[in-house]
């Protein structure tokens, strides 16, 4: 890829898990009845046929990573762990209120923070708990997060009874020195150890997520972490960007200075790198930052046109709705996002007064349902149209004006109703994305919001 390019297309700009993006989100105009009429029109619409999604967040770490962009909260205290499944459950028993029916469960996901520190049989009550008040579907999907460090084989077994087939690993570099400029000291052991246990006891879909960009990593060390995946072979792998933003995380990245960063170049480098060492191995590319070998359902959805993307990342099959509980998740109704308070103890104290602890959201008008849907063929397809009059939008051929220049460069093709991002073209589809943004081009950040798209 040309230093050209690089330079000329590395701007900051959304990973787009969401349109509106939630710096854009109306939230003055937001309310919490106008979020329970979209999630009761939704669940009326979607739920008997394709059912909804969940996405519980598990905020507690023991130790603190300064790659980290996630809400987390440092203690070593583990009783914290039974009072705040006590408070996730009667978030989803209020949610259920709501609900005409009982919920058809299609995905479940344990997120974080780091599932993995609280307890097998805490772990067991959560799920128990949500899946007592709802239906399972029958290909569901239930995946979960673990820390290599503290993923027991008890853990693996206990989720797995309960209907977890899929789990990934935070393996981001193997090298010593990354590892202590991270604060996220695991030997490959203990990486081989949870992926060999979670094969052994009948996980269909193991993943690793690696990142490049990290401070003090070099091509070698990119080149080195594959290497030792190889001897792994999980199913699939996340092979993502550092997304360096301080200025929103405040001390967790500022572990480190900017100088200690690799440049735009050598971060391009090492994904280049990284993306022809899977390929060699037999991983396909899917989407953005995302590869899978053929056996993995990551793989067949890219296939078979089902890939979505929501606050989760990729996920095989699209679900309309996504409900977030625990502290700062947010939720998708299609029609609505709404995010729930970042601080615990705001987050009790709403539940105390059985109110869903929700505070800012996003109700979503025309313009925004059909760009959304433009951006989500983009990030999923590579692809959009604008065929039917459901896809067509006033600001439409502004819009492809913006795109001639990524045109002239080889990064797009443009019919007279469609768009195609080309191989050339892929590494920067956050860049087509932006163009269709009409809430980022009608109102550009006075400050940096975002990370950087190289």
């Amino acid at each position: 890829m040309s230093s050209k390019l690089i330079n000329k297309y590395n701007i900051a700009g959304p990973r787009y898990t969401s349109y509106p993006t939630v710096p854009y989100w109306d939230s003055a105009t937001f309310s919490q009845s106008k979020w329970l009429h979209t999630v009761q029109t939704s669940f009326k619409e979607s739920n008997h046929d394709e059912g909804i999604s969940l996405y519980i967040h598990l905020p507690f770490c023991e130790s603190l990573c300064t790659f980290c962009g996630c809400n987390k909260r440092i203690t070593k205290r583990h009783e914290v762990e039974s009072p705040y499944i006590s408070y996730v459950l009667k978030e989803w028993d209020l949610y259920c209120e709501k609900f005409e029916g009982k919920p058809l469960i299609k995905e479940l996901h344990l997120g974080g923070g780091t599932p993995t520190f609280f307890s097998p049989d805490n772990l067991k009550r959560l799920i128990e708990g949500i899946l007592s008040k709802s239906q399972v579907a029958q290909n569901h999907e239930f995946s979960f997060e673990g820390h290599p460090n503290n993923t027991t084989r008890e853990h693996l077994q206990t989720l797995y009874n309960l209907g977890f087939r899929r789990v990934s690993f935070g393996v981001q570099d193997y090298n010593l020195s990354v590892q202590k400029a991270i604060h996220r000291i695991q030997p490959f052991e203990n990486v081989q150890f949870v992926t060999e246990a979670a094969r052994e006891i009948g996980y269909t879909s193991i993943g690793h997520d690696i990142i490049f960009g990290l401070p003090f990593q070099t091509i070698n060390h990119v080149q080195e972490t594959i290497t030792k995946t190889k001897l792994l072979k999980p199913d699939r792998i996340a092979f993502y960007s550092y997304a360096h933003v301080p200025w929103i995380k405040g001390n967790g990245q500022r572990g480190f200075s900017e100088a200690d960063l690799p440049k735009p170049a050598t971060k391009r480098e090492q994904y280049e790198l990284g993306k022809q060492l899977l390929a060699d191995l037999g991983y396909h590319e899917i989407g953005m930052d995302h590869f899978a070998l053929e056996t993995d359902t990551l793989y067949k959805a890219m296939l078979s046109r089902s890939l979505h993307r929501n606050f989760m990342g990729y996920t095989a099959s699209k679900t309309q709705m996504m409900i977030g509980l625990g502290v700062s998740s947010i939720s998708d109704s299609w029609y609505g996002f709404a995010q729930n308070v970042k601080d615990i103890k705001s987050y009790y104290n709403l539940l105390d007064k059985n109110q869903i602890p929700v505070y800012r959201g996003h109700i979503l008008n025309s313009e925004d349902l059909i760009i959304r849907t433009h951006i989500l063929n983009l990030m999923c397809h590579f692809e959009t149209t604008w065929d039917n009059d459901q896809m067509r939008f006033y600001d439409l051929p502004d819009v492809l004006i913006k795109l001639k220049e990524m045109e002239t460069d080889g990064l797009v093709d443009i019919e007279s109703k469609s768009l195609q991002v080309t191989e050339k073209g892929k590494p920067f589809v956050r860049n087509v994305c932006m163009a269709f943004d009409l809430l980022l081009q009608r109102q550009q950040p006075e400050k940096q919001l975002f990370s950087m798209t190289v």
